[in-house]
């Protein structure tokens, strides 16, 4: 069988070497400034990241998605940039990162951001890419492409939400559902809303996480507002599943010195704040964070 990380790791090698924009954004990375705060048993990170305005400043509204070239439809991204087959999928680097690696795997058809019924492309995906996490942002939940389903996929130790739930699991968890191949478990005193499916059974994965979409579901006929973290480990996946309220904190569209431009998405959620504004890195507090986790998470 090939060996999805093998070919991923010397497609990002041979891309920061050959592609101008990815090299020069991915050696950005190693000088970007950060900050933490700490709420005690966890922390959040902040991170100032110019080359991440493309994507903190997306318009995704209706009227601005229909203006524009889906940039992830393969006639019409940048000549440089090569893919990795995967099925259905393509797996990019993507040339604006937040990961020491990261990439964009849309599929190579050309239908919305929704992830019920891709939501075991994503299983399959993690479990290929094992050296990485995967992930999916709702398309009102941090998608700057909602018109195009892609997961997204990065260094696996990167976020801290992954590394918290392995620590605290035996002391911030509430086990709320178990069955014979899978355990739906709950994080508490986390300052958002965080479930977590653990299982080795793929259709016990989808099993459960069908029944927490359900559980979020609206009557109208978008997807509830979900961020979702998907890792394969020693036989097992643990897919972490965020539901949002809300897009965006008041503080993105507030005026002067108000003003914070964090998009929330699935790396803020899960506890890396991207700030592509070197003032709001500066003025962002620990009551910022508070306040916008509890304007977005459910």
């Amino acid at each position: 069988m090939t060996n999805i990380n093998q070919l991923t790791k010397a497609l990002f090698a041979s891309q920061i070497q050959d592609w101008p924009l990815a090299h020069t954004n991915f050696e950005g990375l190693k000088t970007v400034r950060t900050k933490s705060f700490s709420f005690g048993d966890y922390e959040v990170r902040v991170q100032f990241n110019p080359a991440r305005m493309v994507s903190s400043g997306a318009k995704v509204d209706a009227k601005s998605i229909a203006e524009r070239p889906c940039f992830l439809c393969k006639v019409n991204r940048p000549a440089e940039q090569a893919a990795v087959d995967f099925g259905d999928y393509e797996i990019l680097v993507n040339p604006f990162p937040i990961f020491p690696e990261h990439f964009t795997i849309p599929r190579k058809e050309h239908v919305p951001q929704q992830i019920k019924p891709f939501f075991g492309d994503m299983l399959e995906l993690s479990r290929a890419m094992d050296d990485y996490l995967v992930f999916y942002n709702g398309p009102k939940c941090g998608a700057s492409a909602p018109d195009h389903i892609h997961f997204q996929a990065g260094t696996k130790n990167f976020l801290p939400l992954v590394n918290d739930y392995h620590r605290l699991k035996n002391t911030h968890t509430d086990l709320l559902v178990t069955t014979e191949q899978s355990q739906l478990f709950q994080m508490k005193n986390y300052g958002r809303t965080v479930y977590v499916i653990e299982s080795g059974n793929q259709a016990a994965a989808i099993d459960a996480f069908e029944k927490l979409y359900r559980f979020f579901e609206l009557e109208e006929s978008t997807e509830p507002m979900l961020n979702i973290v998907c890792t394969f480990e020693n036989g097992q996946w643990n897919v972490f599943v965020l539901p949002r309220k809300a897009f965006r904190p008041w503080q993105y569209t507030a005026e002067s010195e108000k003003q914070l431009l964090v998009s929330p998405a699935t790396v803020e959620m899960c506890g890396v704040f991207i700030t592509p504004i070197e003032e709001h890195f500066n003025r962002i507090t620990k009551n910022d964070i508070e306040s916008i986790f509890e304007q977005v998470s459910y």
